[in-house]
């Protein structure tokens, strides 16, 4: 997915939809629906605005798309209240529902013979879900790690 696509998402999965959430942050519906458009060739988003909307929503597709979109995951900093045992082992069965998305992906890929571009892509997204469990499990046994 693509940051507009992204913000796109976002914008109209908010409860309450686009006027919604355009009366939390101050602007006209209009506008904010027209930044949301796609194939608008105008009122794009700027970066202010992707950073608002993450804060209101706690959506954040529009920075996970940026950052697939150039090779890299993101990983929520946790604080070091969920740095124990249990929240290891919850992280690790996250990674192991996204690694069997990986595998059902690859498996429906191959399926027929043929690798499509698009199947490629579903690939990758699982792909990149999967690394970032295994970031997150990175960054909470750090939070364990004994200093």
């Amino acid at each position: 997915m693509n940051a507009q696509d992204a913000f796109h998402s976002t914008v109209h999965g908010y409860a309450g939809g686009c006027e919604a959430l355009a009366a939390r942050m101050g602007v006209a519906a209009g506008v904010l629906r027209n930044k949301a458009n796609p194939n608008a060739g105008y009122h794009k988003p700027t970066l202010d605005d992707s950073d608002r909307i993450m804060g209101l929503t706690g959506d954040h597709t529009v920075l996970h798309a940026l950052a697939a979109n150039h090779g890299f995951v993101c990983v929520k900093v946790e604080g070091e209240s969920t740095t124990c045992d249990v929240a290891v082992l919850e992280v690790i069965t996250k990674y192991w529902a996204a690694s069997g998305r990986v595998g059902t992906e690859v498996h429906d890929t191959l399926a027929d013979g043929r690798v499509e571009p698009h199947e490629v892509e579903r690939v990758r997204a699982a792909v990149f879900a999967a690394h970032r469990e295994l970031q997150q499990l990175l960054a909470r046994l750090d939070g364990m790690a004994q200093k």
